[in-house]
C-alpha cells in the first residue's frame, strides 16, 4: 500500500506536468551488472525498491533520458545498447503517463552516496531481492525471466 505522502507527492508532481505537458513519458531499466545481479534503488518520496529511472525532457530522447537517469540515480554507465523491451501505460500515477521500459548491462563508476532523492541502491541477486521490492518490480523481473506474460500496464 502507497503511503499517504507518497500519493501525495506523485500527485503534485503529476498535476505540474498536467499544466506543462500534453502526456507524461518516463524510462526504466533493468539494469544488470557482470555478474547477473539487478540494480535498485530506494527513493525518499516513495516507499520501496524499484528499477532506475525518471523522466523524459522535453528535447529529450528516451535514450537520453535513459542514461542521464542512470547517471543520476546509481552512477552507472551502461555497456552496449540497452534493448527496448516495452512500452507501458501506467495509470496508477495518471491516466496519462507511459513508461519505456529497457534491459541493459551497466557498470558502476563509482558507490551512489544518498541524496535527497535516493537513499540506498544496490545490485541483488534475483532469488535474493531486498524486502519491500515493489509489486511492479517484481513482475517486470519476472516477465524478463519468462515466468509470466508481458503485461500493458506497469
Amino acid at each position: 500500500m502507497r503511503s499517504f505522502r507518497a500519493r501525495l507527492v506523485t500527485r503534485v508532481v503529476h498535476i505540474w506536468f498536467a499544466l506543462s505537458r500534453a502526456m507524461t513519458f518516463g524510462v526504466r531499466a533493468a539494469c544488470f551488472d557482470e555478474d547477473g545481479r539487478i540494480f535498485l534503488v530506494r527513493h525518499s518520496y516513495v516507499p520501496g525498491w524499484h528499477m532506475p529511472g525518471g523522466g523524459v525532457e522535453r528535447g529529450q530522447t528516451a535514450a537520453d533520458a535513459l542514461a542521464r537517469e542512470l547517471q543520476e540515480e546509481g552512477n552507472l554507465a551502461i555497456i552496449g545498447t540497452p534493448q527496448l523491451l516495452a512500452i507501458y501505460f501506467n495509470p496508477r500515477t495518471s491516466k496519462r503517463d507511459h513508461v519505456a521500459f529497457y534491459r541493459c548491462l551497466v557498470r558502476q563508476t563509482a558507490p551512489k552516496k544518498p541524496d535527497a532523492e535516493i537513499v540506498e541502491t544496490g545490485f541483488f541477486p534475483l532469488d535474493a531481492l531486498p524486502e519491500g521490492t515493489t509489486a511492479a518490480t517484481r513482475r517486470r523481473i519476472d516477465e524478463l525471466a519468462g515466468k509470466c506474460q508481458q503485461e500493458e500496464l506497469w
